[in-house]
């Protein structure tokens, strides 16, 4: 289908060092220009990011601070980029929440000011939600081909949800699953313990402030320390333990940090 276009729409991801938007870095741009005329226009770079990618990020996107130390940094780029885009609408998946945020700070940070006042911001992600529901009447009829009377009671809801899980483990039974950055994490089996681990193998508190490395190590998932082993931080700075007891943190992500810290006075 032709798009009926007054301006030219930039499509763009980018790849980065993280998800925090004031303090991570581009490490990839790819720009797909679309004319009104149908035409198509492509810029791709890697970018040097300035700072250390972590493991974490390298294993998502496959881009290693070997690969990109003689890239040229994103300021180096930011008038190339800037004049790429031109006046062109943004559109890209997940981009109102991340990538347009992140490629602003950017060019903030080179001196750039980018407006958006004047351009259509189109998120496939947002039509994506918006149109196909995710939630349990969606998922009823979708997996039992039903529609869920009385939705929002509890009795109604709770069956209904039996009824969709029972539906979910005939349908993926034997399928491979991965993650949402499709690392493959093993096979949907009718086994409730094997689809626990496969769910949550990264889990380490309710509210994701901790999760396991690959070493299956609890490390920080946010902040400065964001990468880091629990017991290496509260080995290099022991304040930072009670700073968290102190802190707004849930209950049980304490518990889990209390959990750490004792046992590795017991080892």
């Amino acid at each position: 289908m032709k798009l009926n276009l007054r301006n030219s729409i930039a499509f763009f991801d980018l790849e980065a060092t993280g998800t925090n938007i004031s303090t991570d870095r581009i490490v990839e741009i790819s720009i797909v220009k679309l004319h009104p005329d149908g035409g198509q226009d492509i810029y791709t770079r890697q970018v040097n990011p300035t700072i250390p990618i972590p493991l974490e990020a390298s294993l998502i996107h496959g881009i290693y601070d070997k690969d990109i130390k003689d890239k040229p940094t994103f300021k180096d780029l930011s008038r190339e980029i800037f004049t790429f885009i031109g006046q062109s609408d943004l559109s890209g998946f997940n981009v109102l929440k991340y990538d347009i945020p992140l490629l602003v700070e950017e060019f903030l940070r080179s001196g750039i000011e980018f407006d958006l006042d004047k351009r259509n911001l189109l998120d496939s992600q947002k039509i994506f939600h918006m149109m196909e529901k995710r939630n349990l009447t969606a998922a009823y009829k979708f997996y039992c081909g039903k529609d869920l009377k009385n939705a929002h009671s509890a009795e109604a809801d709770t069956l209904a949800t039996l009824d969709v899980f029972k539906a979910q483990v005939e349908r993926y039974l034997g399928e491979e699953m991965e993650d949402l950055q499709g690392n493959k994490l093993g096979v949907f089996e009718n086994d409730m313990k094997k689809l626990h681990e496969l769910l949550n193998e990264k889990m380490v508190d309710l509210a994701g402030r901790f999760v396991f490395n690959d070493k299956g190590e609890e490390v920080f998932n946010f902040g400065k320390q964001k990468g880091k082993t629990i017991t290496q931080v509260l080995k290099e700075e022991p304040g930072y333990y009670d700073w968290m007891m102190r802190g707004d943190f849930p209950l049980d992500t304490k518990r889990k940090l209390t959990q750490v810290k004792l046992r590795g006075f017991n080892q």
